[in-house]
């Protein structure tokens, strides 16, 4: 007799795929592998900005949601950790220096657009980004400060320091994903949303990888 799989585990099943092919994308393998050139990490940092300026954006307008609510941390809150990193790598002008590549402008309609109207649209997205920072963005980031030489500055983004236990949280936050109030045909909604998030950040490293060849 074969197991049931809970929600989470089945969404990281039917996901595993889509997020090794993002994450082996080769602009984020080349950076991961010191291939990558600091000017690479600041165009990565400088897309980030734009990603998590709408999705947090999304998430305040999410508070008052019975279901979007319970997944929002003020602990994974990432924009104040952006800015300060953009500001340590481009001087106190970054703003005028970074603009949304197509990927990302796609991305970020995306975002705003189901996080009108759609719950688990918005935790689709917030659990693609938080839980992967919170589990490979951590080793991101510890790659990129022996690489360039990092201690805090410039890599704040990979730094949770109001979660002190990264693994109990993703324990509790794929309990939610469990207990949310989702039939199977809303459960499978999510996680095709889940799968666009993946592809729109494999074609984000796309993006990248063709802005370091056309420089």
């Amino acid at each position: 007799m074969s197991e049931i799989l809970s929600f989470s585990a089945a969404l990281r099943e039917r996901s595993s795929g889509s997020h090794s092919r993002s994450e082996h994308a080769g602009f984020m393998a080349d950076l991961l592998r010191g291939q990558g050139s600091r000017e690479d990490y600041i165009a990565l940092v400088a897309q980030h900005y734009f990603i998590y300026d709408a999705l947090e954006a999304a998430g305040e307008r999410m508070r008052h949601d019975p279901v979007a609510s319970v997944f929002l941390s003020d602990g994974l809150t990432r924009l104040p950790a952006l800015e300060a990193d953009l500001g340590f790598l481009l001087g106190g002008d970054w703003r005028e220096q970074i603009s949304p590549l197509p990927s990302t402008r796609r991305y970020v309609e995306r975002i705003r657009q189901v996080s009108a109207t759609w719950a688990g649209g918005f935790v689709a997205h917030h659990y693609t980004r938080y839980l992967g920072d919170l589990s490979g963005g951590v080793f991101i980031g510890r790659v990129m400060a022996r690489r360039f030489g990092f201690e805090t500055n410039g890599i704040g983004f990979y730094l949770f320091d109001s979660i002190a236990d990264p693994a109990a949280f993703k324990d509790v936050y794929r309990e939610q994903l469990d207990t949310a109030p989702w039939d199977e045909a809303e459960r499978e909604r999510v996680i095709d949303e889940v799968l666009l998030a993946y592809r729109f950040n494999t074609e984000l490293f796309e993006d990248l990888d063709r802005a370091r060849a056309a420089a």
